[in-house]
């Protein structure tokens, strides 16, 4: 299992968080997503590697920009 934390921002409630997880579940190989707009963190869980651009995407489609956070 693999975890990559991601830092959102642009999102202030439930409905962002739902956006997010949404597009963010529909990327290939995606097993989990966390979202939370109070710490504007994102937690993908993954069974292998998932390509950041296509995560980066993924929020981009949601209304949102993010980075990953080292």
């Amino acid at each position: 299992m693999s975890t990559i934390e991601y830092a959102v921002t642009g999102m202030t409630c439930g409905h962002c968080e739902l956006s997010v997880r949404e597009e963010v579940s529909a990327v290939a190989g995606v097993e989990d997503v966390e979202v939370s707009a109070t710490t504007g963190t994102l937690i993908v869980t993954s069974a292998g590697s998932v390509d950041d651009a296509e995560i980066l995407h993924a929020v981009g489609e949601a209304g949102y920009s993010a980075v990953r956070v080292a």
